[in-house]
């Protein structure tokens, strides 16, 4: 039988040692099918406790391990800490692939380190912030701003970590219907019509024959805050589950995305869901292009962001996304707004959104593009979906909105 320890270690040396994101370093690892959701469980539970796993190999090593022990304590303890594995099995298993790993000088180390851990040892800072930054695995920085936006109670909730659902958007109530019943109480129903939360849904012929996609309650809700209109631009598409949603109610959609291999993605997408009305543009919605000047009767900016909103589903981010780039994520954020608000026709629409719960990236935003361009005003959005109202817009927030962290804004252009 294959060390448990094995493929985790492979796929998190790619995340670790060579800067691959999860999801990439999944795809491209080969790994034992038989063992696959347990390798991918390891995978995501070690990057969303990252910090907090660090904190634990600090006060227990005499000096920080090099990378590939690193590596080995941290799926160690995360099979220790959070699924209850054998201590005698954990270590044995991680010394074997020590050995196999051309680590052996190492081996004595790893099995005194995970004989002698105890967690009750541990003393968490007294700083709120600093001791929710290790227990959530967030950075420091991004600890602070959510404390300062949202209390450390609220911080406290926004950080919890819950247990991981698919959502799955159904073509039409009957399908919809079929696979709920199917799945019995793993299905939870969610306030978009057709749309279902799912705590384990295998994928069938019926996703490539355009019966159902994948797609985030908060996609869906950004889509629902949408106008029904005769055009409609989709400024940042991948990978293209807005565009293909919005193409029910809108007469023509038009998808602008930046890199070619994406924009092929949006148009097979949209292929499988039968949405002949969606146009895919390949280029840069920073840059402005006179052909699309005021040829909008809506348009949408889901706009690059820091994606804190979304961790449980994407824990590298807390590992990658660092302070220094929230900086320039505002800066392309404000260029494209900036710059799509041109293709919005007068008395169109001009919609913000982020995957992000930091005030910078979504009222901070808006805020400096309504400075500088009076011919919008704010707009009050519904949505169905439990949210809390900004200055400007909505705020999704994961607690309370079945785990997304979204923003939303609607902005009229009401003069030229």
């Amino acid at each position: 039988m294959t060390n448990p320890l094995y493929d985790a270690y492979a796929v998190l040396q790619k995340v670790y040692g060579g800067g691959a994101y999860l999801k990439q370093a999944l795809n491209e690892t080969p790994i034992e099918e038989l063992h696959r959701a347990r390798t991918v469980k390891i995978c995501y539970g070690v990057l969303e406790r990252d910090l907090y796993l660090d904190f634990c190999i600090r006060s227990f090593a005499p000096k920080n391990p090099k990378l590939p022990v690193r590596i080995l304590l941290k799926i160690s303890l995360y099979m220790l800490l959070y699924m209850e594995k054998p201590r005698y099995m954990v270590t044995d298993n991680a010394v074997a692939l020590a050995k196999k790993l051309g680590k052996g000088g190492a081996a004595g180390f790893l099995n005194a380190f995970l004989r002698a851990f105890d967690e009750a040892k541990l003393r968490l800072p007294q700083d709120p912030t600093d001791r929710l930054s290790l227990r959530y695995s967030v950075p420091r920085f991004a600890a602070e701003r959510i404390v300062k936006t949202y209390g450390e109670q609220g911080a406290e909730q926004i950080l919890a970590f819950r247990p991981p659902r698919t959502f799955v958007r159904f073509k039409d109530a009957e399908t919809a219907r079929a696979y709920v019943q199917a799945a019995g109480e793993k299905a939870e129903q969610t306030p978009f019509p057709n749309v279902y939360a799912f705590s384990n849904f295998r994928r069938d012929a019926g996703y490539d024959a355009g019966d159902y996609t994948f797609q985030s309650v908060g996609s869906v809700a950004v889509c629902s805050v949408v106008e029904p209109c005769e055009r409609m631009l989709d400024a940042c598409a991948a990978p293209g589950g807005k565009s293909v949603l919005l193409s029910q109610k809108c007469g023509r959609v038009t998808a602008f995305e930046l890199y070619e291999h994406r924009a092929d993605l949006i148009g097979q997408y949209a292929r499988r869901m039968g949405a002949g009305n969606v146009d895919v543009v390949c280029r840069d919605s920073s840059v402005s292009d006179a052909r699309y000047v005021a040829q909008f009767d809506g348009v949408l900016v889901d706009a690059p962001c820091s994606g804190y909103g979304v961790i449980g589903e994407n824990p590298d981010i807390k590992f990658f996304r660092k302070e220094e780039s929230l900086a320039q994520l505002t800066k392309t954020q404000r260029a494209i707004l900036d710059c799509c608000s041109d293709y919005v026709r007068a008395g169109g629409c001009l919609y913000y959104s982020t995957c992000s719960i930091f005030e910078e990236e979504n009222d901070g935003t808006v805020e400096y593009f309504l400075k500088d361009h009076p011919a919008f005003r704010v707009e009050p959005a519904a949505c169905a979906l439990a949210h809390m109202r900004t200055r400007f817009g909505l705020q999704f927030l994961p607690h309370c909105s079945m785990g997304a962290g979204f923003y939303v804004c609607k902005l009229r252009k009401v003069g030229e």
